[in-house]
């Protein structure tokens, strides 16, 4: 797998940017997408070396004045700022011991707890699903039942096809839990596993290296709202709140509430039903 970089990742957002009036990159004998990079470094307010530089992957530091110039020039957003951030700190100060094993927070768990029949799921570190309630696996998928080392949202979202077809917008949902995957590794470069299930999913799904290799990155694992599919209870619309705690913001407690539409709310007295049936 290609290491992430910061020269990569800026290569690549300088060349997604789209042709504005009056850029010199609109110009009729422009050959190239985006800005080029004596362009960037105008606007950031540094030389054109000194940006070539930061694109080669040289030993060199940006301060937080020139990130935060650059994140402006190149359109991030806070997502994308973040994780330019992390990259950039990586050049000077890897992080060379092997990352702990995650522990499912007690707080969480007890949180889940009191949600009852509103269904929640607990990710972890490179999206992986640390706990989900009575109701969610009922709602979207038995986790519990799978091997541990399948339990992983972006691996669930990308090759069980039952995910696929739950999802109304599946793109969406793909392009999300791939987003939360790329933002965890540029926090975590050297995790072995992360690595690794980078890896299966390139050879496994060609969505997936075709959305890794857009560099998009994401803070949550879903969208503010999705539809679920059920094919007992039907379509349901779900918001989605999310929890972090200081103490941990590599646990991210995943709350899906229903939507006020009838139609919602009926599938969500249906769901609850079905729990109370077992």
């Amino acid at each position: 797998m290609q290491e992430l970089t910061l020269g990569d990742f800026l290569r690549a957002r300088r060349a997604a940017l789209v042709p504005t009036h009056g850029d010199l990159r609109s110009a009729p004998s422009r050959r190239v997408p985006g800005l080029r990079r004596e362009e960037v470094a105008h606007r950031v307010g540094v030389s054109v070396d000194y940006y070539v530089k930061l694109e080669q992957g040289r030993r060199i530091t940006p301060s937080d004045n020139v990130l935060h110039a650059l994140a402006d020039v190149l359109e991030l957003d806070d997502a994308a700022r973040e994780h330019m951030f992390d990259l950039a700190r990586r050049v000077n100060h890897p992080r060379l011991e092997r990352e702990p094993t995650q522990r499912v927070r007690v707080g969480m768990l007890r949180l889940m707890e009191s949600l009852g029949g509103v269904p929640a799921v607990l990710t972890g570190r490179r999206t992986d699903i640390l706990a989900a309630n009575p109701a969610a696996r009922l709602l979207i998928h038995d986790f519990n039942a799978m091997p541990a080392r399948e339990r992983n949202a972006t691996r669930f979202m990308l090759l069980c096809e039952k995910a696929r077809l739950i999802h109304r917008d599946w793109e969406t949902a793909a392009a999300g839990v791939v987003g939360m995957l790329r933002m965890d590794y540029g926090r975590h470069p050297n995790d072995p596993r992360a690595a690794e299930l980078v890896d299966e999913l390139s050879a496994k799904s060609d969505v997936f290296r075709a959305l890794w290799s857009q560099r998009h990155v994401a803070t949550k694992v879903v969208a503010d709202s999705k539809v679920i599919e059920h094919p007992i209870i039907g379509p349901i619309r779900l918001h989605i709140e999310v929890v972090q705690t200081p103490e941990d913001s590599d646990q991210t407690l995943n709350v899906l509430i229903p939507a006020s539409d009838a139609t919602s709310q009926s599938a969500m007295r249906h769901l609850q039903k079905l729990l109370g049936d077992r």
